[in-house]
């Protein structure tokens, strides 16, 4: 309870200290001999805009629960039906931000990994970012829905630490097949034009025996 009521205080003190810091700029120089007045009303009603969330973040409904997943290597020369492991979406924050935490394999080792996803009003962009056993990285990416609402597509960067490469561009892709399938597809850029698809993990929602 000491911990939820420390990190409400904090998020309060975050939002009021970017309110203040827009306050400061509206009312410009303090050796201004003319400084502006502040329009309080108007001010909140434009940090709403940003601070709300909208419409956006109701798609991230669709992934909360707990799902199968099958992940597979897409490259010349790999073959196999996948390997297995489970998934769980949850509310980080309700409305806000949601979580995942999915284990199983890839190429035989053990993963576990976490992501946290949302909608960012002032980006105007889908935001995530996600950790796991495979490496000491923390990849980010950011993007947006396609026009026909079917995919969520965002893009990032990641680093290559087999090659030495650094900050190579990476495209992420979830296809929602249906309510309880989807799919993610993980993109190596600079392979070329076509046949970029490295990985891709499929989706299957987990319903209550009975």
């Amino acid at each position: 309870m000491k911990l939820l009521r420390i990190t409400t205080l904090l998020g309060a003190v975050c939002g009021c200290l970017g309110l203040l810091a827009a306050v400061d700029t509206a009312r410009g120089d303090a050796t201004d001999p003319k400084p502006e007045q502040v329009d309080m009303a108007a001010l909140m009603q434009q940090a709403r805009k940003y601070t709300t969330p909208g419409e956006q973040h109701k798609l991230l409904e669709r992934f909360i629960g707990e799902w199968d997943t099958l992940a597979r290597i897409v490259m010349p020369g790999t073959s196999g039906e996948g390997e297995k492991g489970t998934a769980t979406f949850d509310w980080l924050m309700e409305g806000r931000w949601i979580k995942m935490q999915s284990s199983g394999s890839m190429m035989g080792m053990q993963t576990e990994s976490f992501s946290i996803m949302g909608y960012d009003n002032f980006k105007m962009s889908y935001v995530i970012v996600t950790v796991g056993t495979m490496d000491t990285a923390m990849l980010t990416s950011e993007g947006d829905l396609d026009p026909g609402g079917e995919a969520l597509i965002t893009y990032g960067t990641l680093d290559e630490y087999l090659t030495g490469e650094h900050d190579k561009m990476v495209k992420y892709v979830w296809r929602f097949v249906s309510d309880d399938e989807m799919t993610l597809e993980v993109h190596d850029l600079p392979i070329g034009e076509t046949n970029t698809k490295v990985v891709e993990i499929t989706f299957s929602r987990r319903h209550p025996a009975g």
